[in-house]
């Protein structure tokens, strides 16, 4: 097998190995397939013993080779996939007892080509009726922490594990946890909006937005402050918003901050002395 039969098996082999792991597009530049599909380069000849060049005449360098390489696709591109792969989600029916209960079909929302993302775990009533997250007081909340970073709604990308809100049969009020099945179910919408979106960091708010990424059920306050990885992608898990809307300790603030410091930090964005002391005792 000569080196071009190599380079060729083994991008089948990484390409399926994609598809295996749940990605469905991928990124090429411009003109990359067309120089797959030429005729694999000659051999280079072996190199020719000093003084046997013929007539004097010089002998010439094997030409460069050169290879395909991935690349960002066009935003006119993403957007379009992005917008397919939102309407495929507003016409899922694979949980029925959710398709019976929900109002609406919460995809996700802000800046598709955005280097953060913020990842929470399902639609709560608000979010159901508005098919937005994030946008009852917990949103509410988490707008503010975005705004506190130097950013905005806008300029971030913000989704659920779970795309409608799980049912609370016999329930007048209040929300539930997914299950395992709900989350396994619903995780290749949120996968697919990764993928298209590339974030360069995302934000795990709470312990079931880990639990349904990692397949991690440990609780919120033994994984938050240090960097986790998803998909090469950095990952820090932190306090839902409801938590610290339930406990408005500053020291619970604090410890949200401090995670947000980090994000900030490796996007670097830029942190003042004030943001650096926000919820710091006088």
């Amino acid at each position: 097998m000569n080196d071009y039969q190599q380079v060729l098996e083994a991008t089948e082999q990484h390409l399926l190995s994609l598809k295996a792991a749940g990605a469905r597009f991928v990124s090429l530049q411009s003109g990359a397939l067309e120089q797959w599909n030429q005729a694999p380069p000659s051999p280079v000849p072996p190199p020719i013993p000093e003084g046997s060049a013929a007539l004097g005449e010089p002998v010439s360098p094997p030409p460069a080779r050169s290879e395909p390489s991935a690349t960002v696709v066009t935003a006119s591109d993403k957007a379009t996939a992005m917008a397919e792969l939102r309407l495929r989600a507003l016409d899922c029916l694979k949980c029925s007892h959710l398709v019976k209960t929900r109002k609406n079909v919460v995809f996700g929302v802000g800046d598709i080509h955005s280097p953060l993302m913020f990842v929470g775990e399902a639609p709560g009533a608000d979010e159901d009726q508005q098919g937005e997250p994030f946008v009852g007081a917990a949103g509410q909340l988490l707008t503010r922490i975005i705004k506190t970073m130097g950013l905005s709604r806008e300029t971030v990308y913000i989704a659920n594990i779970l795309k409608c809100r799980p049912d609370t049969p016999g329930q007048a009020y209040g929300n539930r946890k997914p299950t395992g099945d709900e989350m396994k179910t619903c995780l290749p919408f949120l996968l697919a909006q990764i993928e298209l979106i590339r974030p360069r960091v995302m934000v795990a708010l709470g312990a079931t937005a880990i639990e349904g990424l990692l397949g991690k059920a440990d609780a919120i306050g033994k994984l938050r402050g240090k960097f986790l990885t998803f998909r090469d992608i950095p990952l820090m898990p932190t306090f839902h918003p409801a938590y610290l809307l339930r406990n408005q300790a500053l020291t619970e603030k604090r410890k949200v901050w401090e995670d947000m410091l980090q994000v900030m930090e490796i996007l670097a964005l830029p942190v003042s002395e004030k943001q650096r002391a926000y919820f710091l005792k006088a």
